[in-house]
């Protein structure tokens, strides 16, 4: 029997002394968030204002084309006036100054990080064409450059827009979760409702919930009845019954009935906040993909000033004069950009990390995330995961005619009360269902694989499961008939270490979890059962789901140890459990998946957590996994396999025959960032 989730009274300990400290840093948090919020309204001033340069520089562009020679020569005009060079020279000047700003002062920013890219290649690319063109106003033999700075500049800043454009729309998929909490809360105060803001809210306030209405913070229901729409929180589809002492979580909605609700969790505590937090930290996060594409764009940047150098220098030899030299050097720098590969992965990220929140899959290490693709083993543990986790009582056996059935469940419940194991919430539930009394106990202690211990009425009462026996040797009762061990869970009552009692638990198999092995094996993913139950039930459990195999009465400290046995016979892991006793076995898999029940959302060793514990999850996780990882892929080949057919042609390969101009150069860096960004808005209907 799998007693592995007891807690025990010093992790209680600490889960308080932690919860001490989350109190104290609730202020900090909601800094952290109001900074977050400052950064966005500056993200979208800062984009704003990259078109408003673009709209300014665009008017001023058309004088400067119709001055240019070069486009006056094309389209067969002659412009000219006294001091026409001048004007022309202004215009160029006050289109260098206040539409290149923004990419001066990113190539500042990056060189004093350190970091040259690709505000620094187009920084040098419009400098020197300026520069040169203002050389040749005042006697330098050439054409001016100021009709093709004109057009690049305004080319670049409109990929600008469209590029921070998409990288806020994905950023704010998630923030948008915020909006689905209500303005104002109806709260009840001495028996009369008012309505407050909902930043006044406390917590074990009472409020009232009509239908229709959304949830303004988690709580647990008071009085009344009604299903609640959780779809955009937790992915479950459809409606919930939420019955007296049921929980909810902020942002759902009600749909039929009015609630009375007592608040358990506000702002920073609510589930909703945690979950904006662990996706926040997850696309701030870096994964070794998004670590090979900072490279590759240093690498970039370093090879296309080299390039756009030696092609300067190699026209000049040619003596193809220096405008021509400059041109290549200019069309180079500009075409070379590594623009799509700065967006190629954020975005991805940014998209697959909301999308993944709202249908219910918390991911919080995205290399991790990413490696799903490449599980050939999933173990599952049984208990909660691949069963509902229930556990109702099936039977309640008395071993002598001293104790009755209803005093072995007393005091089995007095024992049981500080658990926090699915046995122990079953005969919490039993015990409330037949009004029976709850009896006091202390000395309460957590036997490692065997159960819990307390002393209760002056008698040491052991509820373990049959590790007890073989520990310490000692015969194990014998199992009635009546129970059937291929489908009950049994644990033994002792008193003063004297055996009373046998109580049964049946814990019925998720809905999922056949269809989840079926899809799994399709995959061409191993499955196998990982359970503390002796072996005649894990057998009969992984038989009936179809599984590759079983691992019986491992205790929970044994199942790190399966998982490095698995991962030495040269498989990719990933361990399926509840994250409370499971938390050495997900940190040691390749990939950790918690199971996360209802506002749990903390599992601090899990790499994704599923929210609904829907063992389907687990396959939608990894569909999700190779979906976005293709789309890094298919974003990283978009963005470097441009620069591998665009940097020979702007260094004039095939002159004479095809010339590539900085303007054309820069549309076509554009049009790969924005490909980029269109593919990785296209993820958004694979993740549904």
């Amino acid at each position: 029997m799998d007693h592995s989730h007891h807690q025990h009274p010093d992790n209680k300990n600490k889960d308080h002394n932690k919860h001490q400290e989350h109190s104290q840093q609730q202020q900090h948090t909601h800094d952290k968030q109001h900074n977050k919020e400052a950064h966005n309204k500056h993200a979208g001033h800062h984009t704003e204002d990259f078109l408003k340069r673009f709209w300014i520089c665009l008017l001023i562009t058309v004088p400067i084309l119709l001055l240019s020679p070069m486009i006056q020569h094309w389209i067969g005009i002659d412009i000219s006036f006294p001091g026409s060079k001048y004007l022309l020279l202004a215009l160029g000047t006050a289109i260098y100054i206040y539409g290149g700003m923004p990419f001066l002062k990113g190539m500042v920013s990056e060189l004093r990080n350190n970091a040259m890219g690709m505000m620094t290649l187009v920084a040098i690319a419009i400098t020197v064409s300026f520069f040169y063109s203002v050389a040749v106003i005042f006697g330098l033999a050439g054409m001016d450059f100021f009709w093709e700075l004109a057009t690049l500049i305004d080319i670049m800043l409109l990929g600008h827009w469209l590029e921070m454009r998409s990288e806020m729309a994905a950023s704010r998929a998630l923030e948008s979760l915020v909006e689905l909490l209500p303005s104002t809360v109806h709260i009840e105060v001495d028996g009369a409702v008012k309505d407050i803001p909902l930043q006044q809210l406390k917590k074990n306030d009472i409020i009232l919930v009509k239908p229709g209405e959304k949830i303004a913070a988690d709580g647990l229901v008071l009085e009344g009845s009604s299903t609640v729409n959780e779809s955009m929180l937790t992915g479950e589809s459809m409606p919930v019954q939420k019955e007296k002492d049921a929980k909810v979580i902020a942002g759902s909605v009600n749909e039929n009935g009015v609630i009375k609700v007592r608040v358990t969790g506000t702002g920073s505590d609510s589930y909703l906040n945690k979950v904006i937090q662990l996706v926040q930290s997850a696309q701030a996060a870096k994964s070794n993909t998004q670590n090979l594409a900072d490279k590759v764009a240093k690498w970039l940047t370093i090879i296309s000033i080299i390039v756009g150098v030696l092609t300067f220098i190699y026209w000049i030899t040619k003596a193809q004069g220096i405008p021509f030299a400059l041109e290549r050097l200019v069309t180079v720098m500009v075409t070379a950009c590594p623009h799509a590969l700065g967006v190629a992965i954020p975005l991805v990220v940014a998209i697959s990390t909301s999308r993944a929140a709202i249908r219910g899959l918390l991911i919080r290490n995205r290399t991790a995330f990413e490696n799903a693709r490449k599980l050939t083993t999933i173990i599952f543990d049984k208990t909660g995961t691949l069963t509902k986790g229930t556990h109702a009582i099936r039977n309640i056996i008395p071993l002598s005619n001293q104790y009755t059935a209803a005093e072995i469940l007393q005091y089995t419940a007095a024992v049981q009360q500080n658990s926090e194991h699915f046995i122990g919430k079953g005969i919490m539930k039993k015990l409330g269902e037949d009004k029976l009394e709850l009896w006091p106990s202390t000395d309460f202690t957590y036997l490692q694989g065997i159960g819990v211990s307390a002393r209760v009425k002056d008698k040491m009462v052991i509820a373990g499961g049959p590790n007890y026996f073989t520990q310490y040797s000692l015969p194990v009762p014998e199992i009635p008939a009546s129970i059937d061990q291929l489908t009950e869970t049994v644990i033994f009552i002792l008193f003063d270490k004297e055996p009373v009692g046998i109580i049964s638990f049946e814990d019925s198999l998720r809905e999922t979890s056949g269809e989840a092995v079926a899809k799994l094996r399709e995959m061409g993913i191993k499955s196998f059962l990982l359970t503390g139950d002796n072996e005649k039930i894990a057998a009969a459990v992984a038989g009936k789901l179809k599984m590759d195999g079983y691992l019986s009465n491992v205790l929970p400290h044994q199942k790190q140890e399966k998982v490095k046995e698995f991962q030495a016979g040269g498989k990719f892991i990933a361990m399926t459990g509840d994250g409370v006793n499971d938390a050495p076995a997900l940190a040691q898999a390749d990939v950790g998946i918690a199971g996360g029940t209802g506002t749990d959302v903390a599992a601090e060793t899990a790499d994704i957590i599923l929210v609904n514990s829907d063992p389907l999850d687990v396959v939608k996780i990894i569909s999700f996994g190779k979906a976005t990882y293709a789309k890094m892929i298919q974003n990283l080949f978009w963005a470097v396999g441009y620069n591998i057919i665009a940097i020979p042609l702007a260094a004039g390969i095939l002159y004479p025959n095809f010339v590539l101009n900085p303007a054309v150069g820069a549309i076509l860096m554009s049009a790969s960032t924005i490909i980029v960004a269109i593919n990785a808005q296209l993820l958004r209907y694979r993740l549904k």
